[in-house]
């Protein structure tokens, strides 16, 4: 048995853990069972790859994302990592010398669908074969109604029984305490350790606003903040991805749409692009994200509403793994709220389901509407607790503005119960405002009582006020009807005089004005930037010749510690960042050059 510490430093390059990682890495080694909740980018990948290292055996990783795993041991073999995976993309042949490698002990790492797992040739294979250790990656695809539920993980408590010596761990970046518990009940976990690791994403700035023409305000968002960088644009239907990455291109960005209605090859791909080129926005569904590594993702902006803060928190944490600034920008507005209640509605789950989905909506709605610090009201609902106001998002930037809508909201309130509660904001809208459209007149509603009295409000503004009384619980949307609005019972207090309402004013101009266009290596001095650009490219070349992305090659914070230390000699390289053994070996001479060469230079200068 190896030493983990020896193993991060000599594998992977780093010189210490980080956090609760070393824990965790001994309970695995010590035979112990785990559960690891670690936000996107907090290194829970080392959690179970060293201990499968260090224990004797193989280590199986199960992990949902056949389409990542080729690039995710690309990336374990370029440090000299033993892996290979079992998926449905392999041929005969190739499943068969991947089996008989694992027979013979010639992988350390061996990652397999939750499909490929299940099967009883699999399951025979591994009863045959040494086993170190099994990580559950993506755990929280196990909560039957979670936003990436995946059927074959309930089958994974098997696990438990079949290979009863084998440590297991499970890790998964979302879960709130509902989701922990069943992740823990369904792949009995009951006696694992729990290392729930602070949820904070430090340098990622929230920002959700209104929509007011969001195709103008994420055009604005991509030029004015992050021109020619990485990101990832979320769209809820298919249609409106490929739209949206069709009018991309036309403004003269690299846009490409992902979603689960293209071609597999085309996905695979527009993936393979995203990871491996540079300033690449990918415009998709929840069908693309889960598992991806690329580090310098600048930006996620959301064109339409999450349906909870699970499926938010996950999709926005795949901005920044670097540490680098990064943005999270949401648009919104009633129609989202109005479309998900229907989809909701129309769902196959039990009641219990709607309502827990319902649950998680309101969650979701309350942190767009909220006043205070956005990241204090998201880590609470994970339980997580942050003391102080964040000072990197946009309520803690710009503190909105509110005021007493008290009888504003009892016109509104009123309206909707004079027209019957059986339509959508719109029609309410007109009728408060005096419409003479023909729909009104039709239906009667210029005779009702609240005809015409929201003259003082424009169109806009009544929209913002119905869709904070939605977000607040004082109406509800028919999710059977076609959006109606409906009353609920904390409208009594407010209908009969004893309660007031404050709302948040929306001011569609205003935003955080301390981010502005930057390249992420702004901060490297104009003195270093010859050589920065010369590591870059010899990394560049690397990665073609290698056939994987950049970052596998060395990080952005490798290549900026080379910058700094400027090493002359293999063994001054083994101290920067992110070198190992193997890729000191590999790649240490290529890298070495280019410096030498300036420092060469930079002495003849002198």
């Amino acid at each position: 048995m190896q030493n983990p510490r020896d193993i991060l430093q000599h594998v992977f390059g780093y010189h210490s853990f980080r956090g609760q990682q070393e824990a965790i890495v001994q309970a695995l080694v010590n035979g112990e069972d785990a559960l690891v909740l670690m936000p996107t980018g907090g290194g829970k990948s080392l959690c179970y790859q060293i201990p499968a290292l260090a224990r004797p055996g193989t280590g199986i990783v199960i992990s949902p994302l056949i389409a990542l795993m080729q690039d995710q041991v690309s990336a374990l073999r370029e440090l000299g990592v033993r892996a290979g995976f079992l998926n449905s993309t392999l041929s005969f042949p190739e499943v068969q010398a991947t089996e008989r490698a694992l027979l013979a002990g010639e992988l350390d790492l061996l990652y397999v669908a939750p499909e490929r797992l299940i099967q009883p040739r699999t399951l025979d294979l591994l009863q045959r074969a040494p086993l170190a250790l099994f990580a559950i990656d993506e755990a929280h695809c196990v909560a039957q109604w979670g936003h990436d539920f995946r059927a074959d993980y309930l089958r994974l408590d098997m696990l438990h029984r079949e290979f009863p010596e084998v440590p297991r761990i499970a890790l998964t970046a979302t879960a709130d305490m509902r989701t922990r518990e069943e992740i823990v009940e369904r792949l009995e976990l009951g006696a694992a350790e729990q290392f729930i690791v602070g949820f904070d994403r430090p340098n990622i700035q929230y920002r959700i606003q209104q929509k007011d023409n969001p195709r103008r305000q994420l055009l604005s968002f991509l030029k004015e903040e992050h021109p020619q960088q990485a990101g990832i644009v979320y769209c809820l239907s298919r249609k409106k991805v490929e739209q949206t990455a069709d009018w991309l291109c036309r403004e003269g960005f690299n846009a490409l749409p992902y979603h689960a209605g293209l071609p597999g090859k085309l996905r695979e791909t527009h993936q393979s692009r995203f990871l491996r080129e540079d300033g690449v926005i990918m415009v998709a569904t929840i069908a693309f994200g889960m598992g991806i590594d690329k580090p310098d993702v600048r930006f996620v902006a959301h064109l339409d509403l999450p349906k909870s803060v699970e499926a938010y928190y996950q999709e926005t944490g795949r901005a920044g793994r670097d540490g680098q600034p990064a943005t999270a920008l949401l648009l919104y507005g009633l129609e989202d709220v109005v479309k998900l209640r229907q989809m909701m509605g129309a769902s196959e789950g039990n009641e219990q389901f709607k309502r827990q989905e319902q649950q998680r909506l309101s969650a979701m709605l309350g942190l767009c509407e909220i006043t205070s610090c956005r990241r204090q009201t998201l880590l609470r609902y994970f339980g997580d607790v942050m003391e102080e106001p964040c000072g990197n998002c946009d309520t803690c930037l710009i503190p909105p503005e509110t005021w007493d809508a008290t009888e504003a909201v009892r016109k509104a309130l009123s309206c909707v119960y004079r027209t019957g509660q059986r339509f959508g904001a719109t029609h309410i809208v007109d009728v408060l405002r005096g419409s003479t459209n023909e729909k009104v007149i039709t239906q009667g509603h210029d005779k009702v009582t609240t005809y015409g009295i929201g003259q003082d409000l424009t169109a806009d503004e009544w929209r913002t006020v119905l869709r904070q009384l939605v977000a607040a619980g004082y109406l509800d949307v028919d999710p059977a009807g076609f959006g109606g609005l409906q009353l609920t019972e904390l409208c009594r207090p407010v209908l009969r005089g004893e309660q007031s309402v404050h709302l948040r004013r929306d001011l569609r101009t205003r935003k955080p004005t301390t981010r502005t266009a930057r390249r992420p290596d702004a901060d490297i001095a104009e003195a270093d930037r010859p050589l920065w650009e010369a590591l870059r490219a010899c990394r560049r070349r690397l990665a073609e010749e290698h056939g994987v992305p950049p970052y596998v090659i060395f990080h952005d914070v490798t290549l900026r510690d080379m910058l700094e230390q400027r090493p002359l000699h293999e063994q001054d390289l083994l101290s920067v960042n992110g070198v190992g053994d193997s890729k000191l070996k590999r790649f240490g001479i290529e890298f070495l050059d280019v410096i030498r060469e300036f420092d060469y230079s930079g002495s003849q200068a002198l």
